[in-house]
């Protein structure tokens, strides 16, 4: 192989790493799918927890205030209550009846100073009214059964604080400050009642809460018993129950954070409590967590609505590039096998061009050693027919000579494919057995021959001879691969392929050819079907037993390829193409033929004149003297130009025997054509040696002679 035949078979492809772009594309993908995730679950975590706290503090806040303004009131409320204790100091029920006036007058002026203070009373000893900043005479109501007279007068001079009421006294919605009285020697002297106003303390609650839905603000007994609450409890709920708030008050606990599910409204909270100074009070505030994670939801939706964007920007850019990428490697891909087929396609071409010029020199050179054989063999036609006079011995070692010459030529024509083929069908579940015993023989003795035939077997349309001689060769390399011997497998069945680069798409009969040889490198396997390529010796092999078996496979229709294992051992597989055709033989080349390639003709009882048309002048002194030993008045030309020249001129004969390739205008195919068209009468033959002619030939319709012929096929020819 040339240096530039190298440069371009070795030119390397530039090279693309697809895999790893995708790789990398892909990579980016799935980060920009984690990522903004992790950031989105780590981002949502801390927000809830921050805005829970920030609930909590928010609620903290506004129980301080509501602690803060309730402080102040009750203090007040208690410095009211002991300026009125102290007023009254030592007065029983009647001093007080007999100054209701300058009571009811004193306690209008304390009333009036507080916009909290709904109504002041004074209860005499067993609970009826005495005085009262809102009523003069005060008319005749008792409290000894309520809950706040009793209760005020066990705990005196502590204050008790009563649940909501609407009194029929103060004839409007407050809970009472109630604190009893003694009198010096300890006695029971009544009880101060200051009804606060809901009201107050409600608005209050509404300013601080800001009209936020959901948000509670409550003052609240430590039994749990609401006195107000913003928003309002439901009608009959007077308490808060069993919840870790009223947990808290049970246990005095001074301020605290819960969450809580209220029993007055059934609403989860956070809440913050704190106890009123040191009165048996609590304020809470209380915020919706529902109400938190609403907020927290909405924020949370907005934030990941505008990281998702430039992520889907990404995600779309990315499946872009994949997409992208896919179609750049499918263009990349076909360019490479464009290129690698340009490549090979070159390099077959430079194989083609080096391989027909070579087949071109092998075949004039079989052609030209044909025509000597035939000079040989003719003249040794003649020495038996002059009965040798003496030289019988050498006359037969030359036609042995001859014979095996002639087998060359073939070989040489067959590689070449230039051989004149005799393609017909051929059922090889009969016609493989029969060849067993020629195997074996080319085998050996040390080599195990075995032929497995499938019994359905197709049949195939082949040239019989080159057939045989292909599986020849084959045994013989397998032979020479096991020269101590081994086994030899010949398998035959039915395949089909499909999707196959050589083969096209069709049924094949598959001959399978297996040794237990020694088997083929890499290297020597790609070369195993070059012609004259040999691993053997020198002088041991003629580079041409693979070669023709790829010629005789190819030539019918299919090709032949090679597994081998270094060590191991090499199959050969022929693939035949399956015969469709009727099962009559088809057209041979031979003169037995004849008949039905060329026009009727009467027999012939006697030789005639017969014009030989041959360039080769040894070639036709050889046949011409043949052809005299028939009986026949030859006249030769060395052109087929010349030749028509002849029959232009009025000469006529019995029959025109022509080569085909030949010098000047005309050849023999051209000869005959022109013959045909002019003289149809004129009885005309074609001789050849190459495959090409012989298939063009066969088309004028005339006899033909594939060359080297014998001479029995010349004598049926003539006389025929």
């Amino acid at each position: 192989m040339h240096s530039s035949d190298s440069a371009a078979l070795d030119l390397p492809l530039p090279l693309r790493n697809f895999a790893a772009t995708r790789r990398i594309l892909l990579i980016v993908l799935a980060a920009s799918i984690i990522f903004p995730i992790v950031f989105l679950l780590g981002y949502g975590y801390y927000d809830y927890q921050r805005r829970m706290t920030d609930a909590d503090d928010i609620a903290d806040r506004v129980a301080r205030v509501a602690d803060e303004q309730a402080v102040k009131v009750l203090d007040l409320n208690r410095e009211i209550s002991t300026r009125i204790v102290e007023m009254l100091a030592d007065s029983d029920d009647d001093h007080i009846r007999a100054n209701q006036k300058a009571i009811h007058d004193r306690l209008s002026v304390i009333g009036e100073s507080f916009a909290q203070v709904a109504g002041i009373t004074i209860f005499g000893v067993s609970g009826e009214m005495l005085a009262s900043n809102r009523f003069f005479p005060v008319p005749a109501v008792s409290i000894s059964n309520r809950d706040d007279f009793t209760s005020a007068r066990a705990i005196r001079p502590d204050p008790y604080f009563s649940l909501p009421l609407f009194g029929s006294v103060q004839q409007t919605d407050v809970f009472t400050t109630s604190v009893g009285r003694s009198l010096n020697d300890g006695r029971f002297a009544g009880v101060v009642s200051i009804a606060l106003k809901r009201d107050y303390f409600a608005g209050f609650y509404r300013e601080l809460t800001n009209g936020e839905p959901g948000m509670s603000v409550g003052l609240f007994r430590r039994d749990g018993g609401i006195l107000v609450r913003e928003p309002p409890s439901r009608a009959g709920i007077t308490h808060a129950r069993d919840t870790a708030f009223t947990e808290a008050m049970r246990n005095n606990e001074l301020f605290g954070r819960a969450r809580v599910l209220s029993s007055i409204d059934g609403v989860e909270r956070l809440l913050a409590f704190r106890r009123v100074g040191d009165y048996p009070l609590y304020v809470a505030s209380g915020i919706p967590t529902s109400d938190i994670l609403s907020e927290w939801r909405q924020h949370y939706t907005l934030i990941a609505v505008i990281t998702a964007a430039p992520c889907i920007a990404v995600w779309l850019l990315v499946l872009f590039s994949l997409r992208q990428l896919q179609a750049q490697q499918a263009a990349w891909e076909r360019w490479q096998a464009e290129v690698a087929m340009r490549l090979s396609a070159e390099a077959s071409s430079r194989q083609l061009r080096r391989m027909g010029a070579l087949g071109n020199l092998v075949a004039n050179v079989a052609h030209d050693f044909n025509n000597l054989l035939m000079v040989v063999s003719a003249n040794m036609e003649l020495a038996r027919r002059k009965n040798f006079n003496g030289l019988e011995r050498e006359v037969l070692a030359v036609e042995r000579a001859t014979a095996g010459a002639e087998a060359l030529a073939r070989r040489l024509l067959s590689v070449a494919r230039k051989q004149p083929l005799k393609q017909e069908p051929i059922d090889l579940t009969i016609w493989l057995p029969a060849a067993a015993g020629l195997i074996e023989t080319a085998a050996g003795e040390k080599v195990q021959v075995k032929v497995q035939v499938s019994p359905d077997m197709w049949r195939v349309r082949a040239d019989a001879t080159e057939l045989e001689f292909a599986i020849i060769n084959i045994t013989v390399n397998a032979r020479d691969a096991m020269p101590h011997g081994g086994r030899f497998v010949i398998r035959c069945q039915n395949v089909r392929v499909t999707a196959d680069n050589v083969l096209p798409d069709g049924e094949y009969a598959l001959l399978a050819f297996t040794d237990s040889g020694e088997g083929m490198s890499e290297s020597t396997a790609r070369r195993a079907f070059e012609p004259l390529f040999t691993t053997k010796l020198s002088g041991s092999g003629t580079g041409l037993g693979l070669a023709q078996v790829l010629a005789a496979s190819e030539q019918a229709g299919g090709t032949a390829r090679l597994d081998s294992v270094p060590g191991r051992g090499t199959t050969v597989r022929l693939y035949l193409p399956r015969y469709h055709g009727p099962s009559v033989a088809p057209v041979n080349t031979s003169a037995d033929t004849a008949g039905t390639m060329a026009m009727t003709q009467p027999t012939r009882l006697n030789p005639g004149s017969i014009l030989l048309v041959e360039d080769n002048e040894e070639v036709a002194a050889g046949v011409a003297a043949v052809l005299a030993t028939f009986g026949c008045d030859v006249r030769h030309e060395l052109t087929a130009d010349k030749a028509f020249d002849v029959l232009s001129e009025g000469s006529r004969f019995d029959l025109v025997l022509s080569d085909i390739q030949m010098p000047g205008r005309l050849n023999g195919i051209d000869l005959a054509e022109k013959v045909r068209g002019t003289w149809p009468t004129q009885r005309i033959a074609l001789m050849t040696g190459y495959a090409d002619e012989f298939e063009r030939a066969r088309h004028t319709g005339v006899t033909i002679l594939a060359k080297p012929f014998n001479i029995e096929e010349l004598r049926e020819l003539v006389l025929g």
